[in-house]
């Protein structure tokens, strides 16, 4: 079994940044020009050009390609955010069977070495970290196409359309958790009714529930 949860806007203070060729940090958010100024960092989108002349987003591979003693101090996506959830399912699955559904880089695995970043589909977030339906990113798709194991999400309903289009090449069973009233619309994936009274993050909850096997597929 493979298990996404999507990502976090609380991440460690400790988190590792990408930084210029200058050493000054880059954050990345959705739409840097709406940012906040005089902040001890730069803003950029993953898909802006870095100072090298590639993405941040092909530096950021490169740079998980070789690591070396990972000098700029990230963390891998299990470890960045501050919620125990993705702990708790990076010891019950190993981190091979665990991905992130990220805003920010898209479905990226749990071992992948990842920059502190203040991407969300959350409506409710200020502007410029708002990652809106018409906007262009080259996600990361980590996710083996070829896997024959079945695929669990546990994310919000902002998040499903991600979830659907990067897996949507996939042949085994796709399930995901729901809690709104109304089923989401993810086609070819199976649909999980979750009950709880839990309006805000419930996918933490219910992932604590599938792991005390409260709830399956």
């Amino acid at each position: 079994m493979r298990v996404v949860i999507q990502c976090a806007a609380s991440k460690r203070s400790d988190a590792g940044y990408l930084r210029h060729t200058n050493g000054r940090k880059v954050l990345f958010v959705a739409d840097p020009e709406r940012a906040p100024q005089g902040m001890p960092f730069t803003y950029a989108h993953p898909d802006e050009t870095a100072d090298t002349g590639s993405s941040w987003r092909d530096e950021l591979l490169k740079y998980n390609d070789a690591p070396g003693n990972n000098p700029l101090g990230l963390l891998p996506a299990w470890q960045l955010y501050q919620n125990e959830t993705y702990s708790l399912l990076a010891n019950r699955y190993g981190l091979g069977s665990l991905y992130i559904l990220s805003a920010g880089w898209g479905l990226i695995a749990a071992d992948f070495l990842t920059p502190k970043y203040d991407i969300t589909f959350s409506a409710q977030a200020d502007a410029y970290k708002r990652r809106r339906k018409k906007d262009q990113y080259h996600d990361l798709n980590m996710l083996p196409v070829e896997t024959d194991e079945p695929v669990v999400f546990f994310v919000s309903k902002e998040y499903i359309p991600l979830a659907c289009s990067l897996t949507k090449d996939l042949r085994t069973d796709r399930h995901i958790f729901f809690s709104s009233k109304v089923a989401p619309n993810a086609p070819g994936c199976i649909l999980r009714k979750y009950e709880t009274r839990t309006r805000t993050n419930w996918q933490y909850e219910c992932a604590k529930a599938f792991m005390g096997g409260k709830v399956g597929i």
